[in-house]
């Protein structure tokens, strides 16, 4: 799926015009944006003692920053890998019951759709007018709401059915969705909510930071609308969601995104992978140190 991916996003921008957008990127952007991404993985690290402490685990604070770089470092290989992989290292090195540890990793990424699911509500509110606008240009206004009539009334006979049936696809359902409510309801009874609070602001803060930061390193994005920087960054995240560590698919989701706005194709794309590529190389330096370096760090043990 990637190789198709990379594949589709340089058949719509050749590899040496790609590089020309690499040569001329003003790289004390790309520098300052890496550097809100290293801030908003350190956050990440230390947020992740606010949840151990209270299960009696007191993780030195170096063993959760490699583990956290070796996350997204492994996560490159096999989706979802690397949060398994994150919890087996405070396991070997911290003495942390495995399943205790990745309960945590769960209990911190409702804590992460959360905010996500903030930031598109407000991305739908403040482009409400545009979005609706693009999709009136394309689509039957009456196929819109019709088709919004048909999910909310599909989604409430789903609900209803789910609460009142017994069937194991129904438990398992509402044993999820339960389980998501009292992951999400246990960050408020930690002794350190606020902190936690904080810092889950603070990390998704930085990553729209960096987003944006990164337009500016390119000529052809100055005085990009804020509504493509929400909007792009969404449709980013998902991709990096979808696939390994958005191999191939950032670029692409970034075009689509701003396609919507008017944005040339070459300046969307060759900005996908400014963005995909800076980061991606500090994951690859810094969680290639993080996986050599925790033996030795942790010697003694």
């Amino acid at each position: 799926m990637g190789v198709f991916l990379i594949w589709y996003s340089l058949s719509k921008l050749s590899f040496d015009d790609l590089v020309t957008y690499f040569k001329n990127a003003d790289y004390a952007w790309i520098f300052l944006a890496v550097f809100l991404g290293l801030l908003s993985h350190l956050s990440r690290a230390y947020r992740w003692l606010y949840q151990l402490e209270p299960l009696g685990y007191k993780v030195k604070l170096g063993n959760s920053i490699m583990a956290v770089f070796a996350t997204y470092l492994i996560n490159y290989t096999i989706p979802r890998a690397g949060e398994v992989a994150r919890a087996s290292i405070l396991t070997n090195y911290e003495g942390v019951p495995f399943e205790k540890g990745f309960g945590t990793i769960v209990a911190e990424r409702i804590a992460d759709l959360i905010v996500m699911i903030g930031i598109i509500s407000v991305t739908l509110f403040l482009q409400f007018d545009f979005i609706y606008q693009f999709l009136a240009e394309r689509f039957n206004p009456t196929l819109i709401f019709v088709g919004l009539a048909v999910l909310l009334i599909t989604f409430l006979i789903f609900t209803q059915y789910i609460q009142k049936s017994k069937s194991a696809f129904a438990v398992r359902i509402k044993t999820f969705v339960n389980g998501l409510f009292e992951g999400a309801l246990s960050i408020f009874k930690m002794k350190k909510k606020w902190a936690f609070i904080f810092h889950t602001l603070f990390i998704w803060g930085m990553y729209l930071l960096m987003f944006y930061t990164t337009t500016l390193s390119i000529e052809e994005l100055d005085g990009i609308p804020i509504g493509a920087v929400l909007i792009g960054f969404i449709s980013a995240s998902f991709s990096i969601a979808a696939t390994n560590g958005g191999i191939g698919s950032y670029p692409v989701a970034v075009f689509a995104a701003f396609s919507i706005f008017g944005i040339a194709k070459e300046p969307s794309i060759a900005f996908g992978w400014i963005m995909w590529t800076s980061q991606t190389i500090m994951i690859i330096v810094l969680g290639g140190i993080s996986l050599l370096y925790l033996p030795i760090f942790n010697r003694k043990k």
